[in-house]
């Protein structure tokens, strides 16, 4: 397993410095931040994540404010209330992607957001805190009481969203393998998913960086050396935080 520094160094040289590479690393919004973005806004994260999956993220960023628009705003108390008949109308609903068993899950994602509100004062409260050293824990945890929000969905929820965390693309993980974690190309198993939060965990101790940045830079030193105009260009543009409310 390499030294982090080595890997930063080798992104800095793919990007022309380390001027270059920082303008590429987001902030993570701070716990208190992510603590006070109202339930709504979690719901419409979390669904963006569902459907994006599987389709074009262009498709679903076009057609976004319509999904805004049928769903109230994702406004939970709305949600949870339609009768079962108002949920089926929606496979008709031309405004947004008509696919039933991801309407669906706006309904169970509402139900669980609803739930550890109850618990713990709001969802972004329950999520603020979980600790970021255990990133795999709340993975686990979404995709048991949540729906469709295994695999990839639940990091770039958590990315996009604004918590530090990793997302385990096809780059992050050759990088992985690259530096000498012992995972499979298809890091799914309980096993690799330890062993990369154990990495990150790691070198986030030597570094001091964010995971975001770790996870970023990882990505950096692999693949197709991107022009940092068309990654500044993407970069953030799958977050609802732009539209957030707080309490």
């Amino acid at each position: 397993m390499k030294k982090f520094a080595q890997i930063r160094d080798q992104a800095e040289k793919r990007k022309g410095g380390a001027e270059q590479l920082a303008r590429l690393l987001p902030t993570p919004v701070p716990l208190k931040t992510l603590a006070k973005i109202s339930d709504d806004r979690y719901l419409a994260q979390l669904t963006r994540c569902v459907f994006n999956a599987g389709f074009h993220w262009r498709v679903i960023s076009t057609k976004w404010p319509d999904f805004e628009k049928a769903f109230h705003q994702f406004d939970i108390g709305q949600l949870l209330t339609k009768s079962p008949d108002e949920w089926e109308e929606y496979v008709q609903d031309a405004r947004i992607v008509r696919n039933w068993q991801k309407i669906q899950t706006v309904f169970h994602n509402a139900s669980m957001i609803d739930a550890l509100s109850e618990e713990h004062g709001s969802f972004g409260k329950f999520f603020a805190q979980w600790p970021i050293e255990d990133q795999v824990g709340l993975m686990a945890y979404l995709k048991k009481e949540g729906s469709r929000l295994g695999g990839q969905t639940s990091q770039y929820f958590i990315r996009f969203i604004g918590k530090d965390g990793f997302v385990t693309s096809g780059d992050v993980v050759t990088a992985l393998i690259a530096n000498g974690i012992d995972i499979n190309d298809k890091p799914t198993s309980q096993r690799d998913q330890k062993k990369i939060q154990d990495a990150f965990n790691e070198w986030h101790q030597q570094s001091g960086l964010p995971m975001t940045h770790i996870s970023r830079i990882l990505s950096f030193t692999v693949g197709d050396n991107v022009p940092i105009e068309i990654l500044e260009g993407y970069q953030g543009s799958q977050s609802i935080l732009d539209v957030q409310k707080t309490k």
